[in-house]
């Protein structure tokens, strides 16, 4: 056989049969709604947030509210996303490794989240553990604020980033199945020693996509911790809520300013989420060898 007909073979063959205009069509519809509802907001927010010059632009993200939302805002974060870590793994390890019952209850449970209301999870946990709530009496005799204070923000934001880390695990961990692990059990690694150097480098890009995607909700959060932080400033103002307060007092250079912030984040988010994605399909497989000393 010839070398070209070997090329022409190789050749791979079109996506879609479609007509030309029709995915010239369809692609242009693309970028048009890219650029009407993504990029020319974000063009919008930079030059609101520099309409008036860097230096009104740099008060405002200096001020003393601003800088303590944002230090609330990264608090927050470091709290909930190892959390929602530990909770990921633990459940994907369950729902894939073990059969149980209650398993498929568990798995529609992981979802609530998403579809409850952040405003009404929000309000639950007012009803649970605000002056009124189910809680308010032990709460007081012990002295613990958590509505209208940095716990009810947490736990607010805990609930609605829940499910990312375990969405993402469980069905990477399902569809490795349980052959590498029961191998490494049977050459003597114990349950720790399997999971350390089998399970997890093997899912190790999927943890950090869930906890990207989690972390982005955690600091983008507005509708539960609305509810529950009580708006005070300088106190449990995140940055989307300061946003919202310097844009209701028609500050609005410096709303958009401050949500600079939250575009920058959210930008680096995007660059991260991508950037996994092509090193997840573009490293091979991992090939684990246990020591001499690790199997005894």
């Amino acid at each position: 056989m010839s070398h070209g007909a070997e090329r022409q073979q190789k050749r791979p063959s079109p996506v879609t049969d479609d007509p030309l205009w029709v995915r010239m069509l369809l692609s242009g519809l693309v970028v048009l709604f890219l650029t009407c509802f993504l990029l020319l907001p974000l063009l919008f927010i930079g030059v609101q947030a520099l309409g008036k010059g860097a230096d009104v632009w740099m008060a405002a993200l200096s001020h003393p509210d601003t800088l303590a939302a944002l230090r609330l805002t990264l608090l927050t974060a470091l709290i909930v996303v190892p959390l929602n870590l530990i909770f990921g793994l633990c459940v994907a390890w369950a729902v894939a490794r073990h059969d149980f019952r209650g398993k498929n209850l568990l798995i529609t449970l992981i979802d609530l989240p998403f579809a409850v209301s952040p405003v009404i999870s929000g309000l639950i946990f007012v009803l649970l553990f605000g002056a009124q709530g189910w809680f308010a009496e032990p709460l007081a005799a012990s002295g613990v604020k958590i509505i209208f204070a940095v716990p009810g923000i947490v736990l607010a934001t805990l609930f609605v980033t829940l499910p990312f880390v375990a969405k993402e695990l469980i069905p990477i961990m399902m569809a490795r199945g349980r052959g590498e692990e029961e191998a490494a059990r049977l050459l003597g690694a114990s349950e720790w020693q399997s999971f350390w150097h089998v399970t997890l480098p093997g899912i190790r890009w999927g943890v950090l996509y869930g906890v990207i995607l989690c972390n982005a909700r955690a600091m983008g959060e507005f509708g539960a911790v609305s509810v529950v932080s009580g708006h005070i400033r300088g106190m449990t103002n995140t940055l989307p809520l300061h946003v919202e307060n310097l844009y209701n007092e028609y500050q609005g250079v410096a709303a958009f300013a401050v949500s600079s912030i939250l575009v920058g984040l959210s930008l680096l988010t995007l660059i991260s989420k991508a950037w996994m994605e092509r090193r997840g399909r573009e490293e091979p497989a991992v090939t684990v060898v246990y020591p001499e000393e690790e199997r005894q």
